[in-house]
């Protein structure tokens, strides 16, 4: 029985900001889900979005259902979530909120039953995952010293293994080009993507797409605002690069709606956003049916990224033949202590790529004491109504406590 869910949120200034076709970053927000069942078990998730809406929903609505709730039934606990917010929250930062409470649910259901994570989505066809490395933001520099700070940058990752790269474009249409052109330039045999986080309207995409189609970039990242799904088809008649979103799309409805439009041939679902691992691996049927293969977007800290392991551990390629390219992890390296100093179980990667964790559950742990620095806000609900919160604690004995 769940006894108690606590809500961490975490936050930590850079030291530079970093930037990309919407906006810039000069912090990281994070929002990790605890939830305790009666044999003191713990489970541990992560939710994507605005961390302290979606602590509010996890804290105020959610939480409250599930105290008393058997852990092992994590399939009926999403049903029961989404049925009870599906008239106002059948996309946004509640489903963030489920998220990584399914998640924390999925963690501690392979804890109670001694099993990996892996193991409950349906069994690993791989000990390892291939990696490519995201990174290569927009810095406040000029744009001659912004290209060669990117190609360095590039450089860095393919000397630490990494054979597939992704860079940000988006920022403007002639300093896109030039980037493009001299990634591949530069990196001749390595495989390139490109995400634009749709910065452009579909003349500009398709100018931009029939670039990245000669320069044998492997996929097109976000060309189009998610506002406009059915671009993507429209898009996809120009160019022969592959068109790659949806990681601002949620849920199996969502993505069955934006997949029969056609054009998007590589789905991106985020397992802290898109519904958690459970709704992920409906997700992943979905696309399946329609002939789609999956390469989750992953960003925060060690929870998300071990789920996406562990869903990458378990995927068949689709259409499958002898010898299949194997599914790819996308590896966040830009700054964030919060991923690389807070676990005292962690999954690094080496020679661009990673191993599949056995232990049960997700297989990482974060470090409580590691924790308190980054931490602003904590919540808790336990099964005698008890409510706790607490902003800006660090390092008080409230925060011992409660931790």
């Amino acid at each position: 029985m769940i006894e108690s869910i606590k809500t961490y949120h975490l936050r930590h200034q850079l030291e530079e900001s970093f930037g990309f076709s919407q906006w810039r970053y000069d912090q990281r927000n994070a929002l990790l889900v605890e939830i305790i069942d009666d044999s003191g078990a713990v489970g541990w998730g992560e939710c994507y979005g605005p961390a302290t809406v979606t602590q509010s929903a996890i804290d105020t609505f959610y939480a409250p259902l599930l105290i008393g709730w058997d852990p092992l039934k994590n399939e009926a606990a999403w049903n029961l979530c989404w049925r009870a917010s599906l008239d106002f929250a059948m996309k946004g930062p509640m489903m963030g909120a489920i998220s990584g409470l399914d998640m924390a649910m999925l963690d501690l259901k392979g804890k109670l039953l001694s099993v990996s994570a892996s193991e409950l989505m349906g069994g690993r066809v791989r000990d390892t995952v291939q990696c490519y490395a995201t990174g290569m933001y927009f810095r406040k520099e000029s744009e001659t010293d912004l290209l060669e700070t990117i190609l360095t940058e590039a450089g860095d990752y393919v000397r630490k293994g990494y054979r597939a790269l992704k860079i940000k474009i988006g920022k403007n249409m002639e300093f896109d080009r030039k980037l493009i052109v001299a990634m591949r330039k530069t990196f001749s045999d390595v495989q390139l993507m490109a995400d634009s986080n749709h910065a452009y309207d579909l003349p500009e995409a398709i100018t931009i797409g029939r670039l990245l189609g000669e320069h044998n970039y492997a996929w097109f990242e976000e060309p189009l605002s998610p506002a406009h799904p059915e671009l993507f088809r429209q898009l996809a008649d120009k160019i022969d690069v592959p068109i790659a979103t949806g990681e601002c799309e949620q849920t199996r409805y969502g993505f069955q709606s934006l997949l029969k439009q056609g054009g998007v041939q590589i789905a991106q679902p985020d397992l802290a956003y898109c519904g958690g691992p459970t709704e992920a691996l409906k997700i992943r049927a979905v696309a399946s049916s329609m002939g789609i293969n999956i390469v989750p977007h992953c960003w925060g800290t060690q929870l998300n990224l071990a789920s996406a392991v562990h869903f990458l551990a378990t995927m068949y390629v689709e259409p499958g033949r002898a010898e299949v390219a194997e599914p790819l992890l996308e590896k966040d390296l830009t700054p964030n202590p919060m991923r690389d100093e807070m676990y005292t179980i962690e999954i690094l990667a080496r020679n661009g790529s990673v191993t599949v964790p056995t232990a049960p559950g997700l297989g990482v742990e974060p470090d409580r004491s590691a924790m308190e620095k980054f931490c602003v806000n904590i919540t808790e609900k336990t099964n005698v109504g008890k409510n706790v919160s607490h902003a800006d604690q660090r390092r008080t004995a409230d925060y011992e406590k409660i931790v």
